[in-house]
């Protein structure tokens, strides 16, 4: 599990309160129910009218995936691709059928096996980039209602500290009351905003990050299989394999490969 954006909110939530009693404040003071009721459930309602029912319906989903997801290392990947190519350059490419069964990578599952039937290389590779680009645009579509919360949420925060306002306009006959009125109303805009900048939009900033890698591993796995059913030498997909990669993680692959040459 990689940790970064439980970490990240965290901390940073963590600052805001700090700072709040650094500045002599009650935590208290900015955890007040309606505000924060009004900012989330409004960012969550507005961001469902921008979009279709089913996003709406698998954000818990995204919130798993933001929070929880597991980044495999690439070089993994190309290990596990380079040792399916020299099992098919010694032994065929059907004796792969075996060995697609202890593949952990679905996608790479589903290569093989158009591969092992028999597609012909053009089909496998358009069939393969079709399942790319639909990811691609799923995820899009989840992604943007994270953004939608965002640009919503500190909107929201405005409209709950007018509202407010006009509250405490309604009760200027008890000034003993207005400096705590007034600073409850502002509350909303704080959490609007707060929730925008620490939440809503960078949990949309790692969902994108995450359809990203994720679609380099797709591509990569295209590759991969291509050069499997062609034959290719798997010393030469090796090195293609590793050429699709970052420049550290190709580094960390080659200095992989020639440990395990020198053992």
């Amino acid at each position: 599990m990689d940790i970064s954006t439980i970490v990240g909110v965290v901390a940073a939530l963590v600052i805001v309160f700090v700072v709040q009693i650094l500045d002599g404040g009650s935590p208290g003071s900015i955890l007040l129910i309606p505000s924060i009721l009004l900012v989330f459930g409004g960012a969550f309602f507005a961001g469902m009218a921008g979009g279709v029912l089913k996003d709406s319906i698998g954000i818990g989903n995204l919130f798993k995936k933001a929070f929880l997801a597991k980044v495999s290392p690439p070089t993994k990947l190309v290990d596990d691709v380079v040792k399916l190519a020299e099992r098919a350059r010694r032994e065929g490419l059907l004796a792969l059928e075996d060995a697609v069964k202890t593949v952990d990578h679905p996608f790479l599952k589903r290569g093989l096996q158009l591969a092992i039937d028999g597609t012909d290389p053009e089909e496998l590779h358009d069939i393969l980039q079709a399942e790319v680009a639909a990811k691609k645009k799923d995820d899009k579509s989840g992604i943007k209602i994270f953004e939608n919360m965002g640009g919503y949420a500190p909107t929201i925060g405005i409209i709950g500290t007018v509202m407010g306002l006009v509250h405490v306009l309604q009760n200027l006959s008890k000034p003993d009351t207005l400096g705590e009125s007034i600073a409850a109303a502002f509350v909303a805009t704080l959490w609007g905003v707060l929730s925008a900048n620490v939440l809503w939009l960078p949990l949309a900033a790692r969902l994108t990050r995450l359809s990203g890698i994720e679609a380099d591993e797709m591509e990569l796995v295209i590759e991969g299989v291509l050069a499997i059913q062609s034959g290719s030498n798997p010393r030469l997909v090796a090195q293609k394999l590793r050429s699709l990669l970052p420049p550290p993680e190709a580094a960390k692959a080659v200095t992989a490969a020639s440990s395990k040459k020198a053992a």
